[in-house]
């Protein structure tokens, strides 16, 4: 095969052999290479252990060098070209994992050659490598087939590799929407009979994989296989609980059959860089994932055979927020999430009949940031197949966000407040800091709401009415 390899990779074979050891460039990187896709951080695996190897790769490394993973036998370093661009390179001593079968994480020894790095790793695509600097490529189990014909397949049998490591699991189908590959049937066997086993993975190291699986280019297809799997069962049963309810619309197979379609609509109204909602956005593909997820609980069967979720938004939220914790998410990110879900149907009043200004204010302060997000997905979740019902619908929420650029050209809808704050509120109601500050101001930001701004005036004279009203 030919190689067309970076020159760093190139060098640094050269600075290991000078001293007689052994550099391979890894994993990724490799399958990249015969994919034809290009990598600037790049994965080595080396004879040396780390503080053999630690010297060449700080010389190398001018612009930055970190040994975060040397409990694990890895070092890293970058270096930066003449046109900005940064290499990254990780190298990692040859390894031959142990696993307690009820630990969490591995017990790293250093192995003594290639081939035995390569045999424990997670699938044959990764399982290749290309010694440089002399650039021959090793592949002892048949990385580069599988890697053609787009299957997943484990480099050892499938219950030894998935018992040591349960992980793995996670990856494969994390891979599948990454590269939009099949699991082999061994293979796929193997995770469903051992789903039971990443009880004792971390839920940090199996939400991580779930994020990289939405981040993907084809996150529907990493959610179908996390759920055929029956890995999903496990790590989050919200998401295969939705194929038992038929959806209130009768339009699709069931509920998640649905969310897939959501989840495929909201990606496609991400935005571009400079967009409100840069692709690809984690917080709309968990509401969207997630939007529906209080149907089963709220399921009612309705005289004439109709079926309600009624309030299936607001238990929804408390779900997602209880799942997304359990997950460990960033608190920000769960209360974002959660929210999207809450307020996923609020718009569906506008439809039936459009709103005031006021209404529309409330709207948007109480989108607060979600405003664009919130709009992406109750958009995505307008799925009837009735084209009437459809345009009557996207044209309703073209109306709507205009009407919210012309009331913003007026107000300031990202600080919207009452007119007065708490400090006026006490001296003209000549009454001292307590419950009742509070009350006379949430009752002007209702007042703000209804009216949109007024002069101060007005202001103080709607307060007096209403204090003299009590």
């Amino acid at each position: 095969m030919n190689f067309e390899v970076w020159p760093e990779a190139i060098e640094l074979g050269h600075l290991f052999a000078a001293r007689g050891y052994e550099l391979a460039l890894v994993g990724g990187p490799v399958r990249d290479l015969l994919l034809h896709r290009r990598s600037h951080d790049l994965d080595f695996c080396t004879s040396a252990h780390p503080d053999e190897f630690e010297p060449i790769l700080r010389h190398w490394g001018r612009d930055g060098f970190w040994d975060m993973g040397r409990k694990f036998g890895t070092l890293g370093a970058m270096r930066r070209r003449e046109d900005g661009t940064e290499v990254k390179v990780e190298i990692t001593t040859y390894r031959s994992d142990t696993y307690d079968p009820g630990s969490r994480k591995p017990e790293v020894s250093y192995g003594d050659s290639l081939e035995g790095d390569l045999s424990r790793r997670d699938f044959t695509v990764n399982a290749m490598a290309l010694r440089v600097p002399q650039l021959e490529f090793v592949d002892p189990f048949g990385g580069a087939s599988d890697l053609a014909k787009g299957v997943l397949r484990t480099p050892v049998d499938p219950y030894q590799s998935f018992d040591d490591d349960p992980l793995r699991m996670m990856r494969a189908v994390r891979f599948v929407a990454q590269l939009g590959f099949s699991i082999a049937p061994d293979t796929a066997a193997a995770i469903s009979d051992m789903t039971d086993r990443i009880d004792i993975v971390s839920a940090e190291r199996v939400r991580d994989e779930l994020t990289k699986l939405l981040l993907s280019d084809r996150p529907r297809a990493g959610v179908e296989a996390l759920v055929e799997s029956g890995l999903a069962d496990i790590v989050f049963p919200e998401i295969p609980a939705l194929q038992l309810e038929i959806d209130e619309h009768h339009r699709h197979k069931d509920v998640f059959e649905h969310t897939m379609i959501v989840l495929d609509r909201a990606i496609a109204l991400e935005t571009g860089p400079e967009g409100p909602v840069p692709a690809p956005d984690l917080t709309l593909r968990l509401a969207a994932l997630t939007h529906d997820i209080g149907k089963p609980k709220t399921r009612r069967f309705e005289p004439g055979g109709k079926v309600s979720f009624h309030h299936h938004d607001a238990v929804g939220a408390k779900m997602t927020r209880k799942r997304l914790k359990v997950l460990r998410f960033d608190h920000h990110l769960v209360e974002d999430v959660s929210e999207l879900v809450n307020l996923h149907l609020r718009f569906h009043g506008y439809v039936e009949e459009p709103w005031t200004d006021s209404a529309v204010r409330r709207y948007v302060k109480d989108a607060g940031p979600l405003y664009e997000r919130l709009n992406r997905l109750t958009r995505a979740d307008a799925t009837t197949q009735n084209r009437r019902k459809a345009m009557v619908f996207s044209s309703a929420m073209d109306e709507m966000e205009q009407r919210v650029r012309d009331l913003k050209e007026k107000e300031d809808f990202d600080a919207i407040r009452p007119d007065i704050d708490g400090n006026e509120i006490m001296t003209i109601l000549d009454i001292a800091p307590g419950p009742e500050v509070g009350r006379a101001y949430k009752h002007m930001l209702e007042y703000r709401l209804d009216n949109g701004p007024v002069d101060h005036d007005t202001a103080v004279a709607e307060l007096k009415r209403w204090h003299a009203s009590l």
